[in-house]
């Protein structure tokens, strides 16, 4: 099982009690830029602190699984081609390393993302890890979860139902 979550902009209190309440061991951080402009306890040295308080592993991972490459091979109309960034070396290594920390913790992937049909924390990384048969719960701000299937069926009925004023 490995989790997904986004900081969204939780309180670093409501973020560690989010990550408690799941057990939580590890963070690997899946951002491109470990930094917030807009929530500053999510910079990665001040995560990383306040992780290491609540006895919370961190890594940084955004060079490997980050959703935003800065090689224009791997953009399509100035937007990430998640298909291409998923084929690169860089990307399974990342995903290999995930696996690997998940024999011995019980890891969250994190983003900025609140919610996860926004991020590529399950458009890209979800998406690899439950294709090998690896369950994924992303964690709601509400402190529930939701299964990588269950989260495809409502990025489907989000779909389904277009903004009435997106004409």
């Amino acid at each position: 099982m490995i989790f997904t979550i986004g900081h969204s902009n939780h309180s670093i209190e409501e973020f560690l009690a989010l990550l408690g309440r799941h057990k939580i061991t590890a963070l690997a951080d899946v951002r491109s830029a470990p930094y917030s402009r807009w929530a500053r306890q999510f910079n990665k040295d001040a995560l990383t602190a306040a992780l290491a308080d609540a006895n919370i592993a961190y890594v940084y991972l955004g060079a490997e699984l980050g959703g935003r490459p800065k090689d224009a091979a791997l953009q399509e109309n100035g937007k990430p081609n998640y298909a291409a960034m998923a084929q690169t070396e860089t990307f399974r290594t990342g995903i290999g390393r995930v696996l690997e920390g998940a024999k011995s913790y019980t890891i969250a992937l994190m983003c900025a993302e609140r919610d996860p049909t926004d991020c590529h924390r399950f458009h890209l990384i979800s998406r690899e890890l439950a294709a090998r048969g690896v369950a994924i719960s992303h964690i709601l701000p509400s402190g529930d979860v939701e299964g990588q299937t269950q989260t495809q069926q409502r990025l489907g009925e989000i779909n389904a139902h277009p903004d009435l004023f997106d004409r």
